[in-house]
């Protein structure tokens, strides 16, 4: 009996593949971006505060919250797969925009307070 052929066996490895290469290279990338925003926002009347830091936080949540989508969408077997990762993917973005805003503006309203406190005790000379 002849050996069952299988063309496509070997496909499967290479979007995995191509996808840890990228989600490496995206970290790098990011890296490089957080280093770079800490340094900037530093300059900031608001860097001193937890506002850069929970932007930071969030940003990376985000960002491994998309790669880890990517990942599960690239191992997904159909298309009934797909369709539940993106549903759970949007879902749970949805949830974590609207608790990030409210961590957001609560940092701004105390940064923004911070400065105009220390803004009004500075004598004028």
């Amino acid at each position: 009996m002849a050996k069952e052929q299988k063309p496509l066996e070997g496909l499967a490895a290479t979007p995995a593949q191509s996808v840890e290469k990228t989600m490496k290279q995206v970290e790098g990338i990011l890296e490089n971006y957080f280093s770079w925003l800490q340094g900037t926002m530093a300059a900031t009347p608001w860097g001193q505060t937890d506002l850069v830091e929970k932007y930071r936080n969030y940003t990376e949540h985000n960002i491994a919250a998309a790669l880890d989508c990517v990942h599960q969408l690239s191992q997904a077997k159909d298309l009934q797969d797909v369709f539940r990762i993106q549903t759970e993917f949007v879902q749970s973005q949805m949830s974590a925009i609207a608790d990030q805003t409210r961590g957001l503006g609560e940092s701004y309203m105390k940064a923004l307070t911070g400065a105009m406190t220390s803004a009004s005790v500075r004598p004028l000379v």
